[in-house]
């Protein structure tokens, strides 16, 4: 049985946990979602100009990725102002991003690998570890360039002028509840067809394919969260589980990769740490092929195909 929706007047939430007005306007509802995000951003900048602790540069990538997916989805109820675009946020994101990747790298290294490893194979990463280092350098100072000039500044002062007077397209006007099904369907339409979900190699690029249409779903879908039945907000649940299985997948590609770049790495013996690696890879796919199998069985895939083509319809 499929379940309703939560009836829209019975104390819904946002992301920030504000009442939700039953005659909410497409357009109204992409303000708060932007406007949520960019005080995260304002929130996060100066924790991560102080380097102290990766976890607020994850989180500051994080609300990155959700402000561009609202401004994505959300582009046909919206008039932005001129110098405002996805495009100029995902710029920021992969300087965010190769800083994250470099972090998650340095700390699998040293918490997961190395107090496994003898002591020779130990002396043979430092040079590794070194060179992550000197990486991770050049891209923070990439990034803080980045969050300190003046293209990311005027683009936050523009979207705080606009949401305190927003303009939004004749769509952007009409109700939110009547629109919930398409303002979701461009990104979980064709989902399953994703050739990742049966793919047999590891280590194949199609994954990682996959990993982003799955993010990029779960963004959009839950943008419209308080609307979701019981059985839509379970998927996402899962949706977050099968994005960390491939995220371990891909992070285990890299870290390899990198590895293999090292001339000194290559000449090296380091049959424990390749064994290693081997184990928590078969560990990982063995978790995501069991997780990809259960999502994508006939009666779980139709169940919440129905549940996203009636979102909203009993609001």
């Amino acid at each position: 049985m499929v379940p309703n929706p939560p009836d829209p007047g019975a104390g819904n939430l946002d992301a920030g946990g504000v009442p939700i007005e039953a005659g909410l306007s497409s357009g109204e509802h992409a303000r708060e979602r932007i406007r949520h995000q960019i005080r995260r951003l304002g929130t996060l900048q100066a924790e991560v100009l102080a380097d102290r602790d990766p976890e607020p540069l994850h989180q500051l990538r994080v609300s990155l990725r959700r402000l561009r997916t609202v401004l994505i989805q959300f582009a046909p109820a919206l008039v932005l102002p001129e110098g405002v675009s996805e495009r100029r946020i995902a710029s920021l994101g992969r300087r965010t991003g190769l800083c994250r990747d470099l972090d998650v790298l340095r700390l699998r290294l040293e918490q997961q690998l190395l107090p496994k490893l003898p002591q020779e194979e130990q002396q043979s990463l430092g040079g590794a570890l070194k060179r992550l280092d000197r990486d991770r350098s050049q891209a923070f100072a990439s990034l803080t360039e980045a969050l300190r000039g003046a293209r990311y500044l005027k683009l936050l002062e523009r979207l705080h002028k606009w949401q305190k007077r927003p303009r939004f397209t004749p769509l952007g006007e009409r109700p939110l509840l009547l629109w919930l099904a398409d303002w979701q369907a461009p990104f979980t339409a064709g989902l399953f067809l994703d050739p990742g979900w049966l793919e047999e190699d590891p280590e194949a690029e199609t994954l990682h394919g996959l990993r982003k249409r799955i993010k990029a779903a779960r963004y959009a879908l839950e943008h419209l969260e308080p609307w979701c039945g019981s059985g839509l907000k379970a998927w996402l649940q899962d949706l977050r589980l099968a994005q960390d299985h491939l995220g371990e997948l891909h992070d285990l590609q890299v870290l390899q990769r990198t590895l293999a770049e090292s001339e000194r790495l290559r000449r090296a013996s380091l049959p424990v740490l390749q064994a290693e690696l081997m184990i928590q890879q078969r560990q990982h796919w063995q978790q995501w092929r069991e997780h990809a199998g259960r999502l994508h069985q006939d009666g779980e895939r139709r169940a919440i195909q129905r549940q996203l083509l009636e979102l909203g319809r009993s609001c």
